[in-house]
């Protein structure tokens, strides 16, 4: 993108200067620190680089990763998202990385996974603070290697995918107690967008009222 990534927040305070940013469906505020988001997906939308979206539940999270998909040259192809809390551990290893027929006793068929169905487009890993760490190890691989292997599969199979993820929960808290590897952390977290609570943003209230 001819542009470094520790560039980025330098550019993100000067373009705020500069312009009102875009509006994106779902996204509506005029407070200081929502202006900041939206100037955010501005910028880091067209990089390829992974996205971490910090922010209590309920801030509109997954409202922001579709605004980065639909403002990246990734627009035309699939949006897939994956809540990483509401599968079980096997189940989401299934859902990601998909499975070959007999793998397990109720593997009737092939199954193509999330990173599968999202080649060439944008996936959502939900809550990514919840995943469990064998699948942590798993996922960092892919995201070096850019290959998956289904589950019962022995081929590696090429994806193209830009990666974003959600948490509601510190995850540099999570690292440090070793829930959550630190190298994914590091891997994930290459841009970051925080979104504050609508508490924070008290004068958005009458705009969001109105528009209610």
């Amino acid at each position: 993108v001819g542009l470094r990534l520790e560039e980025l927040p330098q550019r993100a305070g000067s373009a705020e200067e500069a312009k009102q940013p875009r509006r994106w469906p779902g996204l509506l505020g005029q407070a200081p620190a929502f202006v900041r988001v939206l100037h955010k997906i501005e910028l880091y939308g067209p990089t390829d680089a992974s996205v971490l979206i910090t922010g209590e539940t309920g801030t509109g999270k997954e409202v922001v990763a579709r605004a980065l998909h639909e403002c990246s040259q990734r627009r035309q192809k699939p949006f897939v998202a994956v809540n990483c809390a509401a599968l079980s551990e096997e189940l989401l290893e299934s859902e990601l990385f998909g499975h070959e027929k007999g793998a397990f006793t109720s593997a009737i068929r092939v199954h193509r996974g999330r990173f599968e169905r999202a080649h060439g487009g944008t996936l959502l890993l939900d809550e990514i603070g919840d995943m469990p760490v064998r699948l942590q190890v798993k996922l960092f691989r892919v995201l070096e290697e850019g290959v998956i292997e289904r589950v019962g599969g022995e081929r590696e199979i090429p994806i193209d995918v830009r990666v974003e993820a959600t948490t509601n929960v510190p995850l540099e808290v999570a690292v440090q107690t070793g829930t959550f590897r630190s190298d994914l952390y590091h891997r994930l977290a290459v841009l970051r967008i925080h979104l504050p609570p609508l508490r924070q943003r008290i004068m958005d209230l009458p705009l969001l009222v109105t528009h209610f």
